[in-house]
């Protein structure tokens, strides 16, 4: 009898028999990636009360994937698909509850303005998104900016959709709490060891590491940039790129502080969609800008981590139209978008092996929905099913 009920724990008391001396545990779900995505999962699945291992190559809150960077936009007036607004609905509570769980700030609320002609994607989509849900929201014609935000100089064109709820979300916090947080619900977090690869065991999986072998009832493949390689056998289209960002110094406080300057995404007839921030770290930290999908694919174990002056000199094409804002960039970075044909998600069941769930293919807009990713993962490895409106998103839609 003690000798059963240890072998579970992967304890074994006084001289078991050897047949019994390496069995290993069976977790619940491993979750392989613990960014925006995975953290938020490993959390939602541990306290609820399952067993769970995740899995990170890299430290907590690295800067080599797609969850750093200091901030990520979160709106609600979503021109990408109004099918996303259920979700982010759902993301603020979590986002929320979080916090409260953690004693963090993960989320601030800054209004956010999507600017550009009328007929463009982001003015035109945002509206569309607003109207059919019925989301707060004002209009602001080209007179209206001046006088209101005069840190954008629009050309006369141009318009802009306000969203007071509109704001930012602190990306290596958020990972950082919730791994903390499931952690603290009893969750096995293991920093600094690669996922290599995985296989069916019966209804469940075998996991293969750098440092071991697990098995688990369930899996989530939240990789990030790396899924198109470790999802290379299901031929999902998603291609790596390389995006790089831009913190520029202030020169007029008053306009670019916390509580007078909105987030914002920006739409010109003339040069790619742009978006940037508040100087949301007062005046030493600078005020983030970055192009929305500019940049080249590239091979997320062989990135280019420097900055080119070329670079510099293209994302000035964008700041000429930001008033107070200039000089050399304070500094710089790059970030990874894996991104699908449509730039919408992948995120469902394996289409061979329901044991596993995938969640990848985030096209470059996805850390706003993180905290709401946790529980539709939480939800597909356990039920294998989930009541959210997921059917945007699923990993069959690109098969011929």
């Amino acid at each position: 009898m003690c000798a059963e009920k240890l072998i579970y724990l992967n304890f074994y008391c006084e001289d078991p028999p050897n047949n019994l001396r390496k069995v290993p545990m069976v977790y619940d779900v491993i979750v392989a990636g613990l960014g925006g995505m995975g953290s938020a999962t490993a959390w939602q699945l541990a306290k609820k009360g399952h067993s769970v291992l995740g899995i990170e190559r890299f430290s907590p809150s690295h800067d080599q994937g797609s969850s750093h960077g200091d901030s990520r936009i979160i709106r609600l007036a979503y021109f990408e698909d109004p099918a996303y607004v259920p979700l982010l609905k759902r993301a603020y509570e979590l986002w929320s509850e979080a916090e409260i769980a953690s004693g963090k700030d993960l989320f601030t609320e800054t209004g956010g303005l999507m600017i550009g002609p009328s007929d463009s994607k982001t003015v035109a989509g945002a509206l569309h998104s607003a109207k059919e849900w019925d989301l707060g929201h004002q209009m602001l014609g080209y007179e209206e900016m001046r006088e209101r935000f005069p840190q954008f100089i629009l050309k006369e064109d141009e318009i802009a959709l306000f969203e007071e709820r509109a704001g930012f979300v602190r990306p290596e916090r958020s990972c950082a709490t919730h791994n903390q947080l499931a952690e603290q619900s009893g969750g096995k977090m293991r920093f600094g060891e690669q996922f290599l690869s995985w296989h069916p065991d019966g209804n469940g999986v075998q996991v293969v590491t750098d440092k071991g072998n697990y098995r688990a009832n369930r899996l989530v493949i939240s990789g990030g940039s790396w899924n198109p390689k470790l999802l290379a056998d299901l031929k999902i289209p998603m291609d790596v790129k390389r995006l790089t960002l831009f913190w520029f110094n202030v020169e007029n406080m008053d306009q670019w502080q916390l509580g007078r300057m909105p987030i914002y995404i920006w739409e010109p007839r003339d040069i790619e969609q742009f978006y940037g921030f508040p100087a949301i770290d007062g005046p030493g930290g600078g005020a983030k800008v970055a192009y929305f999908r500019v940049g080249p694919e590239c091979d997320p174990d062989q990135v280019d981590r420097t900055v080119l002056p070329e670079e510099i000199e293209l994302i000035r094409q964008a700041t000429v139209r930001l008033n107070k804002l200039s000089g050399v960039p304070l500094r710089t970075a790059t970030c990874l978008y894996t991104n699908t044909p449509d730039e919408h998600f992948v995120i469902g069941l394996h289409p061979e092996y329901p044991q596993v769930s995938l969640a990848a293919g985030f096209s470059g807009h996805g850390f706003k929905f993180a905290s709401v990713i946790g529980e539709v993962m939480s939800d597909l490895a356990i039920q294998q099913s989930t009541e959210y409106p997921i059917h945007l998103f699923s990993p069959n839609r690109f098969q011929n």
